[in-house]
């Protein structure tokens, strides 16, 4: 059965974009009911519209706490079937009401190895710091910021002449192949939570 993904998104989208591509190419067997920003100039709904995807601009700014706004955005994902919510560039911390309604249905794809550099300017964080890997890392989220359990990582190496602006390019480019396949590796089921840790059942799955 193929399952309904929402995405949230607030910039423009190429994370989007990847996911779009992925199911047209047939590699990930899903389909984007919805496309919500809390911003009207995020670039990424009009990439939506014109993938013949539903997009809508619900505006943090329009209501009067998190949860309430949480709130409208269950509400619009379930009227729509949505089974996985997938953060592509969404600039909002989720409150428990949003967490709550999507039990381990949540995915984030964050710029670097969690746990290392949580949080914003992750890219410029790892090259500040002088780590010779940084990366790109899918989670489920939790309530804790960029502290939810792992599915998918992939490394990026940080080169000697590397600028944070280039490393983030390099960085972009693993997101885009990393996200659908992890989005593929959670709809497949053959998983399960312990402690922390995002453990498969079938590791021939993905």
């Amino acid at each position: 059965m193929i399952r309904t993904l929402g995405v949230l998104i607030s910039g423009r989208g190429s994370n989007l974009q990847a996911i779009v591509d992925a199911i047209a190419a047939g590699t990930l067997d899903a389909r984007v009911g919805v496309v919500i920003s809390n911003r009207p100039e995020a670039g990424g709904l009009e990439r939506a519209r014109r993938a013949g995807i539903e997009a809508l601009c619900l505006s943090h700014r329009d209501y009067a706490s998190r949860e309430e706004y949480d709130r409208a955005l269950v509400a619009a994902l379930r009227q729509r079937g949505v089974g996985l919510v997938c953060l592509a560039g969404f600039m909002r911390l989720l409150s428990p009401v949003f967490i709550e309604a999507f039990p381990n249905a949540i995915l984030n794809i964050h710029p670097s190895l969690l746990p290392a550099f949580p949080g914003l300017e992750a890219q410029h964080q790892a090259w500040a710091h002088g780590v010779k890997l940084a990366g790109a890392t899918v989670h489920l989220v939790n309530r804790d910021l960029d502290a939810g359990p792992i599915v998918l990582q992939r490394a990026v190496p940080v080169l000697d002449d590397d600028t944070p602006e280039r490393l983030a390019e390099r960085i972009l480019e693993q997101e885009h192949r990393l996200y659908p396949e992890a989005i593929g590796l959670v709809l497949s089921g053959g998983w399960t939570i312990e402690g922390r840790r995002f453990i498969l059942r079938n590791p021939a799955i993905g």
